[in-house]
C-alpha cells in the first residue's frame, strides 16, 4: 500500500495509460481524482463515460475515487481538478500529467490550429495542473509531479512537430519545477511510455518497417507503465527528482539529458570559413543522426 492515505490527481485517466495508473494508485490505497473530459483522440467531442467508468471500477474494488471532466487546457478547469481533490479528500499529494491528444501532420501541412491544440493540452495542460497544485505542495512541504513525455520529443519523430515540441517542453518544465521546488520537498519527474493506446494506434503503418513497429507496440500493454508512476507518486521516491524514465513492457529506461559531446577552441576566434574547414570536419563523427527516430534508438523487442 505505497499510497495509503495519499490523494492523487491523474489527468486523462478515463482510458489507456491514465486509467491503468488510476486503478493501481487506488489499489495502493490512494484516493484518486480521475480527470478525463472523454474527448476523441484529436480532442473532439466529450463524454463523461470513460472517467466515470474508471471511478466505478475503483469504487467497486473498494477504493475511493471521484470523476472530473475538466479540460486541462483551461486554467480554470485545471484548478478544479486540484480543488476537487482537496475538497473531497482533504489534500493533494501527487499530480500525474498524462492527458494528451494527437493531431499528426507532416511539417509543411501542419496547421496553426493543430499546433495550438496539441500544445494547449500537453504542455499548457501540464503547466496548468501543476501550477494549481503548487500552493498546496509548498504549504505541506511535500508532493510529487509525474509528467508524461515521449521519445517523439526526446529523440524525434516524423509528422509530429506539435507533439514533439510539447513533449520536449514538458521535460524542460519538469526540470525547472524540480529545481525550483526542491527546497519545499517537492519532486518532479518524467515518464516516456511505450504502450498501445488510442494515441499510438494513429501511428502510420504503410511500409513493412512501420507495420513491424506497430506490431511491436501492440504487445506493450498500458498496465506496464503504472508501477513506475505509483512509485514516483509515493514517499518511497524521496530523493528521486529531475529524472526522465522510459517504460517498455518489463524494461525501465533512464534517459540522460543533453550534455556536451565535443568542443573545439580557436584562440584567434572563429570565422564562417574556419567553421566549415576545421570545426565541422572535427565534429562530424560525433553528429547525431540527421534522420534518427525513436525506432532507431529502440530497434529491439522488450521482454
Amino acid at each position: 500500500m505505497m499510497l495509503e492515505n495519499k490523494v492523487v490527481a491523474i489527468t486523462g485517466a478515463g482510458r489507456g495509460v491514465g486509467r491503468e495508473i488510476a486503478l493501481l494508485c487506488a489499489r495502493h490505497g490512494a484516493s484518486v481524482v480521475v480527470n478525463d473530459p472523454g474527448v476523441g483522440g484529436g480532442g473532439e467531442g466529450g463524454d463523461a463515460g470513460p472517467a466515470q467508468q474508471t471511478v466505478d471500477d475503483i469504487i467497486t474494488a473498494g477504493g475511493k475515487a471521484l470523476a472530473n471532466l475538466a479540460s486541462v487546457a483551461d486554467p480554470v478547469g485545471a484548478q478544479s481538478i486540484v480543488e476537487d481533490a482537496v475538497q473531497h479528500f482533504g489534500r493533494i499529494d501527487a499530480v500525474v500529467n498524462n492527458a494528451g491528444i494527437l493531431r499528426d501532420a507532416i511539417w509543411h501541412k501542419l496547421s496553426l490550429e493543430d499546433w495550438r491544440a496539441v500544445i494547449d493540452v500537453h504542455l499548457n495542460g501540464a503547466f496548468n495542473v501543476s501550477k494549481a497544485a503548487t500552493p498546496y505542495f509548498r504549504e505541506q512541504n511535500s508532493g510529487s509531479f509525474v509528467h508524461f513525455t515521449s521519445t517523439s520529443g526526446l529523440i524525434g519523430n516524423i509528422g509530429q512537430a506539435n507533439y514533439s515540441a510539447a513533449k520536449l517542453g514538458i521535460v524542460g518544465l519538469s526540470q525547472s519545477i524540480a529545481l525550483d521546488m526542491a527546497r519545499a520537498g517537492v519532486r518532479s519527474n518524467c515518464i516516456a511510455p511505450f504502450a498501445w493506446s488510442r494515441m499510438t494506434a494513429s501511428i502510420p503503418a504503410e511500409t513493412p518497417e512501420q507495420q513491424a513497429r506497430v506490431e511491436r507496440l501492440k504487445t506493450m500493454s498500458a498496465d506496464k507503465i503504472a508501477p513506475l508512476a505509483v512509485y514516483l507518486a509515493s514517499d518511497a521516491s524521496q530523493g528521486v527528482t529531475n529524472q526522465i524514465f522510459g517504460v517498455r513492457k518489463n524494461e525501465i529506461v533512464l534517459f540522460d539529458k543533453p550534455r556536451p559531446v565535443r568542443s573545439m577552441t580557436k584562440t584567434t576566434g572563429w570565422t564562417p570559413e574556419a567553421i566549415a574547414d576545421e570545426l565541422i570536419p572535427a565534429f562530424r563523427p560525433s553528429f547525431a543522426r540527421a534522420d534518427e527516430v525513436s525506432a532507431d534508438v529502440f530497434p529491439y523487442d522488450p521482454i
